[in-house]
């Protein structure tokens, strides 16, 4: 086969046969071809899309292109939980440990930040000493001691996915559904996941804007599983806004192990957290009634059995557990600057595309936000944004609106112009919405929340 003529075809909206992926992920593996081309072919696929067939094709293709973890007896019990990305989103942090103090095993492999969302991996790497690249057999031996395990995508894991996601991220072809269903759904198929639950978000602070988006790659996403033989739930959730207090890397550890102690009770953070446990606690039928299943999760953040979880986690991935009762064991930054509410009022939404444009100039995520491509620069984790104020919440003027963690006086400047324009108050207090919009499943039924 030509790599060029594949590229052409794509081009004019014609459907690869499952041969002709299996070249282009084989000529990805085996460096054929230029990263040029393969950029060439990720715009085709952008603009032309690929059916169903082809994307269960790339998933596959992708999968097969290493190795696939084998858990053993655990097998069909092993859990993994994906996002698809957003402001401030730290369920992955807050859930895994819950879910493995409740006797669930959870492999999640993680990914590094992508577009404007900052990844679960740099997060938790903000843990002095952390190890989130594990081998294989790494992953299985810790997810047999304690329950748990979160990793960044070994080198044998689906190695083309990892190619390719470099790729996505450099040609602003990251919000291709199809090219993110494919790479998330391959991922979990080399990490052994038999319970696969996907966060899908909508918003302006995700990938898809509107939940009919978000709806379209779900159901994508839970039809190639089916095609795959996977079982897949897939939740859409709303990302208009900020998900929790904290946006930044160790900022978002922090208010996780608040959580994890039993701190934060309410909020949407404690909410979507204990949607998801409740979730998987219910299709795994170790539960039938949500509400027992709720109490008996609260039970294990109230017991300290959760935040003791986290703490096995960080000891077996060789991270300072004294993090979590000495915040000051993180790196810390050079400015805090508390910015003050210029009028009183209720807080009526906080825009989190602008919360997100805040935190990617001051680095949470590795980048100026101007030129990924050319203005690379090392991850910050001290760097970062505290919601003193949420949607619902009266604030007098004067009072603290937010604070902003930063090590470049002037990058604060732009983040603070970012973040004013984000608040928007005025005298009435706003409608609370829901966070959960559906929930979408491998039995290809839709239940309306």
């Amino acid at each position: 086969m030509d790599f060029i003529s594949l590229i052409e075809k794509k081009k004019q909206g014609k459907a690869h046969s499952k041969e002709e992926i299996c070249y282009i992920v084989k000529s990805l593996m085996e460096e054929k071809v230029y990263d040029s081309q393969i950029s060439s072919w990720l715009m085709a696929v952008y603009f032309k899309g690929l059916s169903l067939e082809e994307t269960a094709y790339l998933t596959e293709a992708l999968a097969a292109s290493g190795s696939t973890i084998d858990f053993g007896e655990l097998s069909s019990l092993i859990v993994d939980k994906h996002s698809t990305g957003g402001v401030g989103d730290k369920v992955t942090i807050t859930l895994i440990p819950l879910l493995a103090a409740a006797g669930i095993p959870i492999a999640k492999l993680a990914d590094r930040g992508l577009g404007y969302a900052a990844g679960t991996v740099d997060k938790l790497e903000s843990i002095p000493s952390l190890n989130t690249n594990l081998t294989t057999q790494a992953i299985v031996n810790q997810v047999k001691n304690i329950n748990a395990v979160i990793a960044s995508q070994a080198e044998e894991l689906a190695p083309a996915d990892k190619k390719l996601y470099t790729l996505r991220n450099i040609t602003a072809t990251y919000d291709s559904d199809v090219l993110i269903a494919a790479s998330i759904i391959s991922k979990k198929i080399a990490a052994g996941a038999a319970n696969i639950i996907l966060d899908v978000k909508y918003g302006s602070g995700a990938f898809m804007k509107t939940p009919d988006d978000a709806v379209g790659l779900s159901k994508l996403m839970v039809r190639v599983g089916k095609l795959l033989n996977k079982s897949v739930t897939a939740v859409v959730t709303s990302m208009e806004e900020p998900l929790g207090r904290a946006i930044g890397n160790s900022l978002e550890v922090i208010e996780a192990i608040e959580f994890l102690k039993g701190k934060i009770e309410t909020g949407d953070l404690a909410d979507l957290t204990y949607y998801f446990a409740i979730t998987v606690l219910m299709n795994m039928g170790i539960y039938d009634n949500k509400e027992e299943a709720e109490r008996f999760l609260r039970n294990l953040v109230h017991s300290g059995k959760a935040i003791e979880k986290f703490r096995e986690l960080i000891i077996a991935q060789g991270g300072d557990t004294e993090v979590i009762d000495n915040y000051d064991r993180f790196e810390l930054p050079a400015f805090k600057i508390e910015c003050e509410s210029k009028k009183s009022g209720y807080v009526q939404f906080i825009n989190a595309y602008n919360i997100a444009r805040a935190a990617k100039i001051l680095g949470v995520n590795g980048s100026t936000g101007v030129n990924d491509s050319e203005n690379k620069r090392p991850l910050d984790f001290s760097a970062g944004i505290y919601l003193n104020k949420k949607s619902g919440e009266y604030v007098n003027k004067g009072d603290i609106l937010y604070t902003i963690y930063s090590n470049d006086e002037d990058n604060t400047k732009i983040a603070q112009k970012y973040c004013d324009e984000a608040f928007s108050i005025n005298d009435t207090k706003p409608c609370h919405t829901n966070l959960v919009y559906t929930v979408i499943a491998t039995r290809d039924e839709e239940e309306d929340v």
